[in-house]
């Protein structure tokens, strides 16, 4: 990487590990403080979900305005937004407060991300994006696990101490952005594809985004509630949610590393019954300190690794011209994904016990690896078409990061397409997938070089269908 790329891309980095050190433990804070005080687990949920509803609202929307005003002063309103959100939570204490709060939070901090990606998208080509994107991942990741450490010693200081250090990150964080020369990357307004077009074109990359969304959220929002109700304190559960969060860092690339030598199907079937097997030792083992960090190690490096390679597997079908939409299209599933979960799980918390978080983990990760392996006995997974790429962007614009040029390339070389119109009942659509067609399987020209220039998949008309 060169000197200019890496100095184009150290501001926003910088900025992005100053702001998630206090986002990495707010959501534990939030979820701590609401339990302290004897609210429900259901309230919980809720005040969590406003978080991911707010971050599902700004990746949709959050572009124009920084195709309007530019990203330096987009990247300072959206990081004062954040500050200010947390410093009202800190004098103000009602559940309902703290629910409009988190939903302007989050549409503010899915700001500061959008900002983030948007410009190391545009620093560098195809060719360094895997660099950019490990650099990314490292300084979210490693801004996560440092976060979860300082719970402890900041809960110590007083009540009001956590929410003030995290306004200061959020408000220091501006500095590296504020101070890099007057440029404005360009960007264009990102289109993802539809829920239908994603459903017909890779129903596994649909519900393992989904899937993903439901146990990355609850992970964050509802294992805190946990941990504190078995009897640990608030700096060990943020020493645990730190081990989590280490897990998901250093186990997703070895598994995805897994994914590229084997069937991708096999992969998430595999990923399903690891997360079941660890809600089951959960469950049912006698835990000690150690014992709990192994298991919750291994439980983050099984959720997290769950949407990379569905992501990865929904690639491999897809055209190079519709890579970057698809990828789009899976980032704003996940997000439904993590909306939905707090209310959705937590209200079994609320009935079967602190245990019903674990209950609900084993559930979905039964139910995935159902689902996956009826999805290989219908249609198996293609060759992989590019190595595996971690996948950490938090918005539509950065999801694009994750199309490399080796993905490019393996998307271009296994390109061909199928008529879908038998395959999924009631949608009379051609779509595009890849990998070297059966001989005996009628397939038609959907897909062409016209197409490919402008971005968009082409219908056919219905005479072209057999």
């Amino acid at each position: 990487m060169s000197r200019q790329l890496l100095a184009m891309a150290l501001a926003p980095l910088l900025g992005l590990f100053i702001l998630g050190i206090g986002n990495g433990f707010l959501a534990t804070l939030i979820t701590l403080r609401l339990d302290a005080a004897g609210e429900s687990p259901v309230v919980i949920g809720w005040v969590s979900s406003a978080y991911f509803i707010g971050l599902a609202l700004g990746a949709v929307f959050n572009d124009r305005l920084l195709l309007r005003i530019g990203h330096i002063r987009a990247y300072g309103s959206f990081a004062s937004l954040v500050a200010v959100t947390v410093l009202l939570q800190a004098l103000v204490f009602d559940p309902w407060a703290w629910f409009a709060l988190r939903l302007v939070g989050g549409w503010a901090t899915v700001g500061v991300y959008l900002v983030i990606e948007s410009w190391l998208l545009t620093s560098g080509d195809q060719k360094v994006r895997g660099r950019l994107l490990a650099l990314y991942m490292i300084s979210l990741y490693a801004a996560g696990v440092i976060g979860q450490l300082l719970l402890g010693v900041t809960d110590a200081m007083g009540e009001a101490a956590p929410f003030m250090v995290i306004g200061m990150l959020a408000s220091l964080s501006v500095l590296p952005m504020a101070m890099i020369p007057r440029v404005s990357p360009l960007i264009e307004h990102a289109e993802p594809l539809s829920p239908m077009r994603l459903i017909t074109l890779t129903p596994t990359g649909v519900m393992g985004s989904f899937g993903s969304g439901l146990a990355v959220a609850a992970v964050y929002t509802l294992l805190p509630l946990y941990l504190q109700r078995i009897g640990l304190s608030v700096a060990q559960v943020g020493q645990m949610m730190a081990v989590v969060i280490l897990g998901a860092m250093l186990l997703q690339y070895p598994i995805g590393r897994w994914s590229d030598r084997h069937d991708r199907q096999i992969v998430l079937i595999m990923i399903g019954a690891f997360c079941a097997l660890i809600s089951a030792g959960m469950l049912l083992l006698p835990l000690n300190p150690w014992l709990l960090a192994a298991l919750l190690f291994l439980l983050g490096g099984g959720v997290f690794a769950l949407y990379p390679v569905a992501v990865s597997h929904a690639a491999d079908r897809a055209p190079a011209g519709a890579l970057v939409r698809m990828s789009q299209g899976l980032l704003l599933i996940n997000a439904i994904g993590s909306t939905l979960s707090p209310p959705l799980i937590s209200p079994v918390m609320a009935t079967v016990g602190d245990a019903g978080l674990f209950w609900a983990f084993g559930g979905l990760g039964v139910f995935l690896l159902a689902f996956f392996g009826w999805r290989r006995s219908v249609r198996p997974a293609p060759v992989p078409v590019a190595p595996f790429a971690p996948n950490t962007p938090m918005t539509t614009l950065g999801a694009e990061l994750t199309v490399t040029e080796a993905l490019m390339q393996g998307a271009t070389e296994h390109e061909y397409v199928e008529d879908l119109s038998q395959v999924v009942p009631e949608v009379e659509v051609a779509e595009p997938l890849v990998g070297p067609p059966p001989p005996d399987e009628p397939h038609i020209v959907f897909y062409t070089e016209d197409d490919e220039a402008a971005g968009q998949v082409a219908v056919p008309a219905a005479d072209t269908r057999r």
